[in-house]
């Protein structure tokens, strides 16, 4: 049985429309121009019966400033939020006069600046939170007071750093009258000593003398004094044995300032006092070199005890599993498997316990517990 077909659907066709007539657009024409002589005309008859009164606008509004009769339209300045009246009792529509305005869900976010934040231990606070504390207001070390300008305290930093190192202005005089009282070089007899070296060491000399004699006026450094000459850190703290000079680290300017010893005076401490001579500190160096020398050695022992103990077990697991071919402990060059004889446990050069299978020569380490 054939499935009847259905036949496509044939839309009909649009009819044709026909131009106006030329009587049609005429009468059409009329008709606008009438219809504009009776809109003027009855504009002119309301103007002039107004014109005692207030005039309005064609929609029934007062023809004020901002709404005017021939425009018809209001100003921008009349609907412009820019500019709302005092009497205005929308808060949403009420802005600042500072141009550009954060969106609302962003006005309670506050920016703080913790460059100028204070640590008060109980809490980070800025002068603008407590204006009436002092503590938030006293400048810090190193940082520029706000009544100072920047000419005034770049010159009070010059200042005090010639003070603390005693040279320009701040130099003791070389009088005449001071040649017999004054300090002088321990070397050549200078009056031109190093002030700073001479409050800090207590060791008057010369700035030529510390270049000339570099073995007795040179700095060392906390862990140079360490390693060379063997002092520990209480030593090397205590200013009253062994004076240090800080100086900020080069490295990294937040890591601890270094602490600089004179040459002469570490080696007068350690050769005298601490080890008694040269060939002492010598001695107590190879010492203890040969001492790390050995707990290295130990060391080494010791894991590869460890690493022999962990072979062992492991070959001897692997016999246990059995398998296909040789396995460990198969006699060589012949079927069935070896059986060590083993022979009087001795003791060999690095002093383990050793027994050795008459068979077959293989040595085996015993440890005695």
């Amino acid at each position: 049985m054939e499935r009847p077909s259905t036949p496509p659907r044939v839309s009909a066709p649009r009819q044709a429309v026909s131009p106006p007539t030329p009587e049609v657009t005429r009468r059409i024409e009329e008709n606008r121009l009438k219809a504009k002589a009776l809109r003027e005309r009855s504009l002119a008859a309301e103007a002039a019966s107004s014109s005692n009164s207030t005039p309005r606008t064609p929609s029934g509004f007062l023809a004020t400033e901002d709404v005017s009769l021939s425009a018809r339209k209001r100003s921008h300045a009349s609907i412009s939020t820019s500019s709302i009246p005092a009497t205005s009792r929308n808060a949403v529509e009420a802005q600042k006069d500072d141009g550009i305005q954060p969106a609302r869900k962003f006005k309670k976010y506050v920016d703080h600046d913790f460059s100028k934040m204070t640590d008060t231990k109980g809490g980070f606070l800025s002068a603008e939170d407590d204006p009436w504390n002092k503590a938030l207001h006293a400048a810090k070390e190193g940082e520029k007071p706000a009544h100072m300008s920047l000419k005034e305290w770049e010159r009070h930093q010059l200042l005090k750093g010639l003070r603390n190192r005693k040279e320009g202005p701040f130099e003791p005089g070389l009088g005449f009258d001071q040649r017999d009282k004054s300090k002088k070089c321990r070397e050549c007899g200078s009056l031109e000593v190093d002030w700073q070296w001479e409050e800090v060491f207590k060791c008057a000399v010369c700035s030529r003398c510390k270049e000339k004699f570099p073995e007795k006026y040179s700095l060392l450094t906390k862990t140079e004094a360490k390693d060379d000459y063997l002092l520990t850190d209480p030593e090397l703290k205590d200013a009253e044995l062994l004076p240090h000079l800080s100086k900020p680290n080069p490295h990294k300017s937040h890591w601890h300032d270094m602490m600089l010893f004179l040459r002469y005076q570490v080696e007068e401490y350690a050769f005298t006092t601490k080890w008694g001579s040269a060939a002492n500190l010598d001695a107590e160096f190879e010492r203890r070199e040969q001492d790390k020398k050995k707990r290295k050695e130990d060391k080494f022992k010791t894991k590869l005890e460890e690493l022999k103990k962990r072979t062992r077990t492991e070959a001897y697991r692997r016999n246990l599993k059995g398998g296909k071919g040789a396995q460990f402990g198969d006699r060589i060059g012949g079927p069935g498997r070896h059986e060590h004889e083993w022979g009087q446990t001795v003791e060999n050069e690095d002093g383990m316990t050793v027994k050795t299978c008459s068979g077959c020569g293989m040595e085996v380490e015993e440890l005695e517990f």
